[in-house]
């Protein structure tokens, strides 16, 4: 097992840092020994967060924005040099002053950049459940973010969905979708293999947004006056044009989609006022102050690991790369993303 074993203080590390617009290296630096109240973590498996890390891959981020002020390990702005990444699996090993000997040895998530080592609090860290697996909870950071959205849309009983993108976090709010006694629940995706995935998740249709004929078969489904719920997880700005089309009034369109620096040119001067359409803006770092009330992060991450054991969302795993690898992984999703869903780094290689 790749987690397993004792870890040296003192020792080289490795860590992942984004240097140059397409540039990755990884750079070696010395493990210091963990402080009081933290433990060194040897990480199994980290997860490429294609949306976001891509983003910062091609530099299309604001330099000037903070890397995400609630996940201790990721300070600083979006300015190169840069370490990033959040979804680390790993084992505990050293132990810090002051921290109980019953965490030696156990298995941890932590919103971390990729490296093989790391040391953290142990408030920053999740302990994995007994019945889920490495690579099943590497993809806690996208399930939470899934029910996020899903919870920030609200879908009723007989409505009709539509999802855009079917990326990993898209195919997951099409099977957390799938769940609700929906009318109809349509995805959208460019690539053949996701349309597949996604009918495999539970939608009732799987369309290409670049067919001829796309606007007519989704109104076949959702019926002609269009989708009570959209979310567009597609990270394409078009494709926030092509919600508003399917969505009708009164509907409500989630935004799960960070586009950073590209243009989001959409059309506001036809129907929309008047269809009194709703933009949602969604994102995980918080809860909707409507169900802060009865709802926190520990909850929260309660139903993301109840979900994980439901969907097993490993079998998305389409490309392991060892660490030493890095460059071509975002490589190839930059270039050649057809095939690739999720992409995980194998520390143990």
């Amino acid at each position: 097992m790749a987690g397993s074993g004792a870890i040296d203080t003192g020792q080289t590390r490795r860590t992942v840092f984004f240097t140059a617009e397409r540039q990755v290296q990884l750079i070696t630096d010395t493990l210091p020994a963990p402080a009081s109240g933290e433990v060194t973590v040897r990480t199994c498996l980290s997860a490429v967060s294609a949306g976001t890390e891509m983003l910062v891959y091609r530099n299309q981020v604001p330099d000037d924005m903070k890397l995400d002020e609630t996940i201790t390990a990721l300070d600083g702005n979006f300015c190169y040099p840069l370490r990033y990444g959040y979804a680390c699996v790993g084992q505990v090993g050293a132990l810090g002053a002051g921290v109980p000997a019953l965490w030696q040895g156990r298995r941890v998530f932590a919103f971390h950049p990729h490296a093989d080592y790391f040391n953290l609090p142990l408030v920053d860290l999740l302990p994995i459940p007994d019945d889920i697996g490495w690579e099943d909870a590497v993809f806690l950071p996208s399930m939470e973010t899934a029910v996020n959205l899903v919870m920030d849309a609200e879908p009723r009983l007989g409505e009709s969905a539509a999802v855009f993108g079917q990326g990993v976090i898209g195919l997951l709010c099409t099977s957390l979708l799938a769940q609700f006694p929906l009318s109809a629940l349509a995805a959208f995706d460019a690539y053949p293999m996701r349309r597949q995935l996604a009918l495999e998740a539970g939608a009732h249709a799987a369309l290409d947004p670049r067919a001829e004929d796309w606007r007519e078969r989704a109104l076949m489904l959702s019926g002609p006056h269009g989708f009570d719920l959209s979310l567009e997880n597609s990270g394409n700005p078009q494709a926030l044009d092509q919600a508003l089309v399917l969505t009708g009034y009164a509907g409500r369109i989630v935004i799960g989609s960070w586009y950073g620096l590209k243009p989001v040119q959409v059309d506001l001067g036809g129907a929309f006022h008047r269809s009194r359409q709703r933009l949602i803006s969604s994102q995980v770092s918080t809860i909707d102050p409507a169900l802060s009330g009865r709802w926190d992060k520990a909850r929260r991450f309660q139903t993301a690991w109840s979900q994980i054991r439901r969907l097993r969302p490993a079998r998305w795993i389409t490309h392991r790369f060892a660490l030493h690898d890095a460059s071509q992984a975002y490589q190839l999703l930059d270039e050649d993303p057809r095939e690739a869903l999720q992409i995980i780094f194998d520390h143990g290689e």
